[in-house]
């Protein structure tokens, strides 16, 4: 007598490939504000020390500090706007190139982490450009309404899944590279 069921369902083995989240890990919060941290410095080294090379290669006496609009108008004209300007296009075009490439700053990067879609796929430039990062700059201008806004898109950080406010509105997580 055969003993094998013909209604069994087939067999096979099966390999654990791990889980299908593995590639998605989250991001780390110190990795996260870290980036922020290096991405603001090197922005500001890239921008502002042309702008007060060029300033002081002009020659010209900066005005004093009370006097706001003469101040403001001397670092906008002369040389150290130009330079100020070109080191705000590199640096642009060096993040727009690696956010596009990769979906990392220059400060994501170092610290191992970028910005994907929440199915795990690659976000485009647009996406983190226009929902990340302008929508929720634009929406935090607005008077006390705008601060509030920014200090809670900050601390959604702290949520199990931790994605921000700026990460809800463009579909996105961050995750470790």
């Amino acid at each position: 007598m055969n003993t094998t069921n013909p209604y069994a369902p087939p067999t096979a083995p099966v390999r654990d490939i791990g889980s299908p989240d593995a590639q998605n890990e989250p991001g780390g919060r110190g990795a996260r504000l870290g980036a922020v941290i290096l991405d603001g410095i090197m922005a500001s080294i890239l921008i502002y020390v042309p702008l007060g090379i060029g300033f002081g290669m002009s020659g010209a006496a900066m005005p004093p500090m009370t006097d706001t609009m003469a101040f403001y108008m001397a670092l906008l004209t002369g040389p150290g706007a130009l330079f100020g300007l070109a080191g705000l296009l590199i640096w642009g075009g060096v993040t727009a190139y690696l956010v596009h490439k990769n979906g990392q700053t220059l400060g994501k990067k170092i610290l191992g982490i970028k910005v994907v879609r929440t199915d795990g796929s690659r976000a485009s430039l647009g996406r983190i450009f226009w929902l990340r990062n302008v929508i929720v700059v634009l929406l935090s201008m607005i008077p006390i309404a705008g601060m509030i806004l920014s200090l809670v898109d900050s601390l959604l950080i702290f949520r199990e899944s931790r994605q921000c406010l700026h990460d809800q509105i463009a579909g996105t997580i961050v995750v470790k590279a």
